[in-house]
């Protein structure tokens, strides 16, 4: 099942890359410049920072506590093994089993529905707005009832889109953002399908797919789908260096022991 996911995940990425060619790729890479990066990097802090105090209460509700400072480095690095990593679920795993799955799977579950909740109530608002009102109820009944869940899964799904509007302005997409915000929803909620390549496939698919359908063209939605991955990418590096500090605090392979060599009287 996870090299179905692999597979899956790539092949999608490559009918993209067959359809639009190798430019857009290229043209997201080079307009990844520092402006883009930095407020990528922002943003994602707030995120990180939303979805740790997520993750913190509903493992304290289940009897686990996880501290808001080591919870906020554990999601920095599971971001960044989920966007390096086939599968996409990798650095989940890896908070599971250092803190138990219940909580983990609580967490991903209910970060999900409040993100599909809200992107259903913004789509729907123009051609189905009783349906976008029925949804919106839900959310409020929701958010008072699990406050500090739904409040903060907002802000995570809030800050997804918006790095996905950066992106957009950075590939020079000239649409206004309310023409951009159901196609940055609809990609979002292709990005979290469990079917990709380290996050890549499904994203660049109907990323290519809705621009289209929009009128701005494929090869432009391909373009904003890869940046938002490279910018993506580079704000989950703070998780790199935290999976690497332990390895660079161990003492070098054959090196004395702190009291070796101490000439003793």
């Amino acid at each position: 099942m996870r090299w179905l996911k692999v597979l899956v995940g790539a092949a999608v990425l490559a009918v993209v890359a067959w359809r639009v060619g190798p430019q857009p790729f290229a043209d997201a890479v080079h307009a990844a410049g520092p402006g883009a990066l930095a407020a990528a990097v922002a943003i994602t802090a707030v995120t990180t920072l939303a979805c740790a105090w997520r993750w913190r209460v509903l493992a304290r509700g289940l009897g686990v506590d996880v501290p808001l400072r080591e919870a906020v480095a554990a999601y920095y690095r599971s971001q960044f093994l989920n966007a390096t990593l086939p599968g996409g679920v990798v650095g989940d795993v890896h908070r599971a089993v250092r803190h138990g799955t219940l909580p983990v799977v609580a967490d991903r579950g209910s970060g999900q529905v409040v993100q599909v909740a809200a992107a259903g109530a913004v789509l729907l608002l123009g051609p189905a707005p009783w349906a976008a009102v029925a949804l919106a109820v839900v959310v409020l009944v929701a958010l008072v009832r699990w406050p500090h869940v739904v409040a903060t899964s907002l802000v995570s799904a809030a800050g997804h889109v918006l790095v996905f509007l950066v992106a957009a302005r950075a590939a020079g997409t000239d649409a206004s953002s309310s023409d951009l915000l159901p196609l940055a929803l609809l990609v979002m909620l292709a990005a979290a399908i469990p079917l990709n390549l380290a996050g890549w496939g499904p994203r660049e698919g109907v990323a290519a797919w809705a621009f289209a359908a929009a009128g701005l063209g494929a090869g432009q939605g391909a373009t904003v789908a890869v940046l938002y991955g490279v910018l993506a990418l580079v704000a989950t590096l703070p998780g790199a260096v935290l999976l690497a500090r332990p390895l660079l605090a161990r003492p070098l392979l054959g090196s004395p022991p702190p009291d070796e060599g101490v000439i003793r009287g």
